[in-house]
């Protein structure tokens, strides 16, 4: 009985067909996150590259300076390793085959920047951190057009 009048209420009200152009409702998706961390790797990388080494002998320094050196390094590479988590989600669940029509580098620009990331992650190279955070910025262009917006690409330092 209920399904009869379910599908009645179907017949005379159908529900109106909808599509949506990401897998997540609008407001999911946004590249700051990928520029968060992406300026914290190219943060260590600065401090880890102007970190000077103790005189030798003194033990206190180096244990301190060795230390530093560590977290620093761990940040680094944690930090590069949640960009690449950012844009691989922008690129996999967002940017569509419709996009491409716009952004024909669309696939070049995303893998580059993957790479950049696991570049940053295993050496400490300032220009690598450079050329992320340039990647980073295309990518936050590239997504903020699809939705017709003009979004200010703001760096923390």
């Amino acid at each position: 009985m209920f399904k009869k009048i379910a599908t009645r209420l179907k017949d005379w009200f159908p529900a109106q067909e909808v599509h949506a152009h990401c897998d997540g409702p609008c407001g999911v998706y946004d590249p700051a996150s990928a520029r968060i961390t992406a300026e914290a790797v190219l943060s260590m990388t600065k401090k880890i590259v102007a970190l000077e080494v103790p005189a030798s002998g003194d033990t206190a320094a180096m244990v301190a300076y060795n230390n530093t050196l560590s977290r620093y390094i761990a940040i680094k590479e944690e930090q590069a390793q949640k960009t690449k988590e950012d844009l691989l989600i922008l690129w996999t669940d967002y940017f569509k085959p419709v996009h491409l029509d716009k952004y024909p580098d669309l696939h070049d620009t995303f893998w580059k920047a993957a790479k950049l990331c696991s570049a940053c992650k295993v050496e400490v190279s300032q220009q690598h951190a450079e050329e992320l955070m340039a990647a980073v910025e295309k990518i936050h262009n590239m997504f903020w057009a699809t939705k017709d917006r003009n979004v200010t690409w703001y760096k923390a330092s």
